[in-house]
């Protein structure tokens, strides 16, 4: 009976130090957990790395972007960066079609948006005309003289024009020259530039007596080149417009929608107009 009883009241100690046991892992195992949760949700906030996306732009707005757009855009969206690459719309449209992974193609004129769209490249539904430009006949601001018409650009002995098989604004010149019966005449004249850029900076540093750019690349070296006229009206069938979209394949589709916004909204196009675009249609 006595061996009994010291059994009783050894099992009861066991029972009961099992039962503490218990009622003290429970409180232990949740503790932790809760607290676990909010310290990563903390750290994700603050390690969390930014979003990158990557603008295929025609060169004649390479310092509307980096200047003032792209800043402006970063300031206003915490945690996204936007680079830019930026070319003729004819070569932005090659390299797109061979795996660039832009997220946003602004071109110089509707010919390249359409046959990335017409290409499944494009996500339709995103494309806006947003810019119009004009083409302008340049020539050095220290030279020049007797240039006082479009027209006159048969009287340059070197003509500085974009390379029409790629560049927007060499198709544009070809179309309005051809249409005033000058284009095949200055052909033994004409030097052809990879993109507009260098159409201007051949004109600037007098490595051509005159050229052919659209008038917002005139009038970021105004103080070396000389507008002397626009193209004639009607000379072009359509307008120079500049129409931006969503790239489809794009990893980041909200981030670029929002930069696509952003460059639709008033303070952005305050910027282009300064720069000497207009609202296109």
């Amino acid at each position: 009976m006595r061996k009994a009883l010291v059994l009783l009241a050894a099992v009861g100690i066991v029972g009961g130090l099992t039962g503490c046991g218990e009622s003290q892992e429970k409180p232990a195992a949740h503790t932790p957990q809760t607290s676990l949760t909010a310290e990563t949700a903390e750290e994700t906030e603050g390690t969390s790395e930014s979003v990158e996306i990557l603008v295929a732009a025609a060169a004649s707005l390479k310092n509307a972007y980096e200047e003032e757009l792209i800043p402006m855009f970063e300031e206003k969206n915490p945690g996204v960066t936007v680079s830019g690459t930026y070319d003729s719309s004819g070569k932005l449209q090659t390299q797109i079609e061979e795996g660039l992974e832009a997220d946003v193609f602004m071109s110089a004129a509707v010919k390249q948006m359409n046959a990335l769209d017409e290409e499944g490249l494009i996500a339709s539904d995103t494309i806006v005309n947003l810019l119009e430009n004009e083409i302008v006949l340049i020539v050095p601001s220290d030279g020049g003289e007797g240039f006082e018409t479009f027209e006159d650009i048969e009287k340059a002995q070197s003509i500085a024009l974009g390379d029409p098989a790629s560049v927007p604004a060499g198709q544009y010149a070809k179309e309005a020259l051809t249409s005033l019966g000058l284009w095949e005449e200055i052909q033994d004249r004409v030097s052809l530039g990879s993109n507009v850029t260098e159409v201007l900076n051949q004109v600037a540093f007098s490595s051509a007596e005159a050229g052919v750019v659209y008038a917002t690349d005139a009038a970021s070296m105004a103080d070396q080149v000389r507008v002397v006229a626009k193209a004639p009206e009607g000379s072009l069938k359509e307008p120079v417009i500049y129409p931006v979209a969503v790239v489809k394949n794009t990893l980041h589709e909200a981030e670029a929608k929002a930069f696509v916004d952003f460059l639709e909204s008033e303070e952005a196009m305050e910027v282009f107009q300064a720069y000497g675009f207009s609202a296109g249609n």
